[in-house]
């Protein structure tokens, strides 16, 4: 599949009808999400599903979602079926998930970005890198890019690359229709694993 058909058939995906601040629930834009080009087991936060979609496009062996929300699990099964994709979606903080050890390949994840709860995106990091074994993909506010490096680089290779967040005007407080964020795609690697395939 060519990045701009896999970029297409995102784009066409439901979104939240009703994002819910409290969540920081934003959609991954297809721009994105289809550059998030990797293999991939598990989608934290999942919201709506692009970025499981995206892996599973991509012959994914295996994709789980996890949500903590059902509505948004509700579209991300939804838009697993339309594009007729084989996903598991699991209702469950990300915090309490359980998984012991090096449980998965790859953790892709849009975590909430810490706007509304302090320090929410590195709750999901934490736990993403305890469970990956070859990498985690995470994007970030490009201001907390420091901190990051400050938390993860003592175990972990990290590299990110700046993106451009199109957040449409979902909720009250936002002013603008629109307005372009600056993120990180960071890419999280092992210790164990520095070296292999990169």
């Amino acid at each position: 599949m060519k990045l701009k058909q896999l970029e297409g058939l995102l784009g066409d995906l439901q979104q939240f009808s009703n994002p819910k601040a409290e969540l920081e629930q934003y959609p991954t834009g297809p721009h994105i999400a289809s550059r998030m080009l990797f293999t991939v087991v598990a989608d934290f936060g999942c919201g709506c599903g692009t970025l499981g979609a995206a892996a599973a496009l991509l012959g994914a062996e295996h994709v789980i979602g996890i949500d903590i929300d059902s509505q948004s699990l509700e579209i991300a099964s939804l838009n697993a079926e339309d594009l007729e994709l084989d996903i598991n979606l699991i209702q469950c903080n990300v915090k309490n998930l359980g998984w012991r050890g090096q449980t998965v390949d790859t953790v892709v994840m849009n975590p909430p970005f810490g706007t509304r709860k302090k320090g929410a995106d590195m709750e999901f990091l934490s736990v993403a890198l305890k469970i990956a074994s070859q990498a985690v993909y995470s994007l970030h506010k490009t201001s907390t890019r420091d901190h990051i490096k400050r938390a993860a680089l003592r175990d972990f290779n990290a590299s990110s690359a700046e993106l451009r967040f199109d957040v449409p005007h979902l909720y009250k407080f936002h002013k603008k229709k629109e307005v372009d964020i600056a993120v990180d795609l960071w890419r999280f690697v092992p210790k164990v694993n520095q070296g292999k395939g990169d």
